[in-house]
């Protein structure tokens, strides 16, 4: 009972809750076809108003685009390096537009516009930031608008190291840090390296930072604009957020890969490995000798005989065909994807079988194998060579890598096989207050505009029906479950409390009778004895004359089957009277009085007599 009752009110919890989503107004589709949702998120974002982010406080770069201008930006004139000329050409386009879906009036970035070519964009900072004791922050939004097949969103943070020029802008161009999102395949990533310089040598080196222990996917396939933001802090470690929410940090010293300082030791390139050094921990037996009756030659499977050719096999047909149905992509180009074939389908003729039909092959039960000598241990055995350690002449130091080389400017330079890659509101600064600020006057008003236009819960609910049709039977399940309960609960209580009573009522046998029931009975029968005489003579005189009526009539028949059933209910009165007086005795004595129930119920026969 306890555990029925449970899920009844669990059942009952999640029903109100249903009731509380559709009486909220989630989604009321009307005759039209059109929601009240509709409207009421119409109204919502239009409410909210955007106005163009304005830095607070100290900053070294800010790009909004909401003027609808490149005022600033170059783009590239140079060509790709170690690439065929024809399409090494930076020739991608690049425009100023409203986002696709949740846009603000007057909110405005920059978009790729090309697909399967080179993009290269630059501007010059408002003045360098230099590595010394303030951190850096770097911020910026993307919206992959129709999703990515194969491109990178990240951005360059460009040294002036050769000479710094924007039209020459291209993949070798030097740059101090790397740092956005990546995806190629299923590989999905999010890139901060630091080009760190070699203390001895002056090289440049990439130092890549571990990936995120978060999976990356959503943030390139939801469609949906997102936050990215580095922080690089004068102690040497750094965090890296999407949405405001760390999903990476570390120490430069410790979590990025190279290291930053090279191993003190390193293996002596000169030390070679003796001729006669033995790194075999086991030998073949020499002892051993191969038995007799040994066979090498038998095949370890052969064919089954015992199986023949399946009546209907079609040798002269192909297992595959191309697909009859199959057209080419309008957007196909055989320069850059090679000829196209239709993909291939199995060959409907073949429900059989098709091609050159073989037995199948089972195991040989008279395959040995080629024999060989048992192992045993090698005692000439020194262990796995290795060249000696020798103190590494490269080897240095860096026990601050956050002072690194100064930049001057900010590129794109990206590759992409999908379109409308949607960036804006570019920061960098030193202070994460004023980038807050920042993000919640642009990306905050774009999350509050895209909430507002979310689907209700029920849209929501059938749309992913739609992908995954076997979500209908959850549906189902959960829908049905609160009523299940309280079905099974209810119902079979009120059906047995019936059935008990239409069976007394079929037999006419006395109700067992509780100890409340025949206190009550009791208590009738006190009050019955208290009436004036008058009125029981009465009673008494009543009683007669229906008897003597009843008398003077004639007696009815009945038939042997009713004579049956009467008697055994007079057995039965019989047994259930004689229950009653001893329960009424029981009473008597356990009330002490001298007039117990029993006793009554004596008085009132004998008057009656």
């Amino acid at each position: 009972m306890y555990f029925q009752s449970s899920w009844l009110c669990l059942g009952l919890l999640f029903v109100s809750v249903n009731a509380e989503f559709v009486d909220g107004g989630v989604e009321v589709e009307d005759l039209g076809g059109n929601s009240e949702e509709t409207e009421n998120e119409g109204e919502l974002s239009s409410e909210i108003k955007y106005k163009t982010p304005q830095p607070v406080g100290e900053v070294y770069f800010t790009e909004t685009f909401d003027s609808g201008r490149l005022a600033g930006w170059v783009l590239s004139k140079a060509k790709k390096g170690d690439t065929d000329v024809e399409i090494s050409i930076y020739d991608g386009r690049w425009e100023i537009e409203e986002l696709k879906e949740n846009r603000a009036p007057g909110d405005r970035g920059l978009v790729l516009k090309s697909r399967a070519k080179h993009h290269a964009i630059s501007t010059v900072l408002a003045k360098p930031f230099i590595f010394a004791d303030k951190p850096l922050i770097l911020q910026y939004e993307v919206n992959f608008q129709d999703g990515i097949d194969c491109g990178g969103a990240y951005i360059k943070l460009l040294a002036d190291i050769d000479g710094l020029n924007l039209e020459n802008f291209y993949d070798k161009t030097s740059y101090t840090i790397m740092f956005g999102p990546d995806k190629c395949g299923e590989d999905y990533k999010l890139h901060f390296i630091i080009r760190h310089k070699h203390l001895k040598t002056g090289v440049f080196e990439e130092k890549h930072a571990k990936p995120p222990d978060v999976d990356l996917k959503q943030f390139f396939t939801d469609r949906k604009t997102h936050l990215y933001t580095l922080v690089m802090n004068p102690d040497d470690t750094f965090e890296v957020l999407i949405d405001q929410i760390v999903v990476n940090k570390g120490s430069l010293l410790e979590d990025v890969v190279p290291p930053i300082n090279p191993p003190k030791e390193i293996e002596d390139p000169n030390d070679e490995k003796p001729d006669d050094w033995d790194e075999r921990a086991k030998i073949p037996d020499p002892s051993a000798i191969k038995p007799e009756d040994w066979d090498e030659s038998e095949p370890a499977q052969i064919e089954d005989l015992s199986v023949a050719k399946p009546d209907g096999w079609l040798d002269d047909e192909p297992k595959f065909i191309p697909d009859p149905n199959a057209e080419k992509p309008d957007d196909w180009n055989e320069d850059m994807d090679g000829e196209w074939e239709a993909p291939r389908i199995s060959n409907p003729a073949c429900r059989i079988g098709c091609g050159e039909w073989k037995p199948p092959m089972i195991d040989n039960p008279k395959y040995k194998g080629v024999w060989r000598p048992p192992m045993i241990d090698n005692p000439n055995y020194q262990g796995i060579w290795s060249p000696r350690k020798i103190p590494n002449p490269d080897y240095f130091e860096d026990d601050h890598p956050f002072l690194l080389t100064s930049f001057h400017a900010l590129g794109l330079e990206l590759w992409s096989m999908t379109s409308d890659i949607y960036f804006d509101n570019f920061i960098i600064c030193s202070e994460k207050e004023v980038a807050d600020r920042w993000a919640a006057d642009g990306w905050g008003v774009k999350i509050m505009i895209a909430n507002a236009n979310e689907p209700g819960i029920f849209k929501q609910l059938i749309a992913a029906a739609e992908d995954r049709p076997w979500l209908w039977f959850v549906y189902l399940v959960t829908a049905g479950l609160p009523m299940a309960l309280i079905i099974s609960f209810c119902w079979p209580r009120k059906v047995k409390k019936k059935y008990e009573d239409a069976d007394y009522k079929k037999t006419d046998i006395c109700k067992p009778q509780t100890k409340g029931a025949l206190e009550q009975e009791v208590k009738e029968e006190k009050a019955a004895l208290e009436k004036p005489v008058d009125l029981v003579e009465e009673k008494q005189q009543s009683d007669g004359e229906i008897l003597e009526k009843e008398e003077e009539g004639e007696p009815e028949e009945k038939s042997e089957e009713e004579i049956e059933v009467i008697e055994g209910q007079e057995e039965s009165n019989k047994s259930n009277k004689s229950g009653s007086e001893d329960e009424m005795k029981e009473a008597d004595e356990s009330t002490g009085s001298g007039d117990g129930p029993v006793k009554l119920l004596r008085k009132r026969r004998v008057r009656k007599e």
